[in-house]
């Protein structure tokens, strides 16, 4: 059964397509995508006729996955179509597929939607304009940019470069489609050649010495800066020549710069008195009722609320994380998004009962970059994990755990007093100073951050830490 979209964006096809495809019960193995003016396979047969078998079963998919599709569809990768629509079959078969953070097909679709998300942020952050065209007439003259982008983005971006140079007439030129802005209609042509885009201009110049002016040799980190800026992109970036030249000069600079008599501030700020140390609490209510009073450090005030440990007294085993998450945050209760749906799948193939340890955290707020309208997770420093080193202290005391587990460097600090290298010292049993043994493991939300093709080894590698703690 062959399916024909419009273009190799056509979402709203692929959505019309799909529901057809879902009404009549069409596999997804019996599916062939394609798109118009591509590719074709001489010997496929020309079926794209479907015919309704029976009601369709009811498909509501989360708002999420609808904009997982939206980017998925921008990659390059031919079998995307595909992908997606195994994913929306088996949502519609599997309504346990959505609660499982590792599913390979959801993995797939995840990293697709990352790649095309970091390519639109490397275009809103590397086009470079250029002006071309005499303005003498009084007309605002045309800026055109020359941009190669790895997934087919262009439409997706345009509006926001509308919105950013609304008063400035441009155009983008791209191998796969260009878009012009003429302060009043934004338009989309077909690609266009390297050779259209237009020479370097008096202007470059200028911002070449601004950029030699601000790079700072001290500070010079080529890694990273590959990282975020990575070669693909330089042939369209004028100061990308200026890199390797400032790079071979840069332990001079730094040199001379070190060498230089240090600055006398102007003035210093005095040192505020110690705050108040809070009374201990007696017993886990008042001493959770008082952590919500924290303020010790800056990350309290813009967390929702404290996040306490839960379970029973006197446990086989204490689990302390780094922080709560957003959900957590939002619901008061640790381990209760994607990283603890992880860790009680986990816990089910180590054959440890969530009711039966306790769960908390080394620091009790949520901190995090505000991102648009995410809230993104941001490690805790050293000071605020100390700041909160009392209430695990006093909780511990009173929950009196047989063991403790820590999941990940910041858990493994707090309970060690020491620096912890987790992939060096995890699975074994360590000794802390009050006699409590203490088992260092990954967190479960390391587990989600890592490549596809290592988190199921990973994942087993965890477990295989969670059978020792548990035996």
């Amino acid at each position: 059964m062959r399916v024909q979209l419009a273009s190799e964006t056509d979402l709203d096809g692929f959505r019309r397509e799909a529901r057809a495809l879902l009404a009549s019960r069409a596999r997804p193995a019996q599916v062939e995508w394609s798109v118009e003016g591509g590719q074709e396979d001489l010997f496929a047969a020309d079926e794209t006729v479907m015919e309704p078998q029976g009601p369709a079963p009811a498909l509501r998919v989360p708002p999420a996955f609808v904009e997982l599709c939206q980017h998925v569809l921008l990659h390059r990768e031919p079998q995307r179509f595909a992908l997606l629509y195994r994913l929306l079959w088996r949502l519609a078969h599997e309504p346990n597929l959505r609660h499982d953070p590792l599913d390979p097909d959801m993995l797939q679709a995840r990293e697709f939607a990352q790649a095309v998300r970091r390519d639109i942020h490397k275009m809103h952050a590397f086009v470079r304009f250029r002006p071309v065209g005499d303005a003498g007439d009084g007309a605002q003259p045309l800026h055109v940019a020359w941009y190669e982008p790895a997934h087919r983005i262009v439409e997706a971006v345009a509006p926001w470069f509308q919105r950013r140079f609304a008063n400035m007439r441009w155009a983008i030129l791209t191998p796969d489609a260009c878009v012009e802005w003429d302060g009043s209609v934004l338009q989309l042509r077909p690609g266009a050649s390297r050779a259209e885009a237009p020479p370097p201009d008096a202007g470059e110049q200028l911002w070449l010495t601004y950029y030699r002016n601000i790079f700072n040799p001290a500070r010079l980190k080529l890694a990273t800066m590959q990282k975020e800026m990575p070669r693909r992109y330089w042939p369209n970036l004028p100061e990308a020549q200026l890199i390797a030249p400032l790079a071979a000069e840069a332990r001079e600079r730094s040199t001379r710069m070190i060498e230089q008599p240090a600055s006398t501030p102007l003035r210093r700020i005095p040192i505020a008195p110690a705050a108040t140390t809070m009374l201990p609490p007696e017993g886990l209510p008042r001493l959770n009722a008082a952590m919500q009073q924290c303020r010790t450090c800056p990350i309290g005030a813009l967390a929702t609320q404290a996040v306490a440990g839960e379970g029973p007294l006197a446990p086989r085993l204490m689990f302390v994380g780094e922080q709560p998450g957003d959900q957590e945050d939002l619901r008061g209760r640790p381990f209760v998004g994607p990283a603890g749906q992880l860790l009680e799948r986990a816990f089910a193939e180590a054959g440890i009962v969530r009711e039966e340890v306790y769960l908390t955290n080394a620091v009790r707020h949520f901190k995090y970059d505000l991102r648009g309208k995410h809230r993104i997770h941001k490690t805790p420093s050293q000071q605020e994990a100390l700041a909160c080193l009392h209430w695990l202290r006093e909780e511990i005391a009173l929950v009196r755990p047989r063991a403790l587990v820590a999941l990940g460097a910041t858990a493994a600090r707090s309970l060690l007093g020491r620096s912890v290298v987790v992939r060096a010292e995890r699975g074994t049993w360590l000794a802390r100073g009050d006699g409590l043994q203490v088992l260092v493991t990954l967190h479960p939300s390391a587990l989600l951050r890592l490549p596809v093709s290592q988190q199921a080894r990973a994942f087993e590698e965890f477990v295989t830490d969670l059978r020792r703690a548990a035996a």
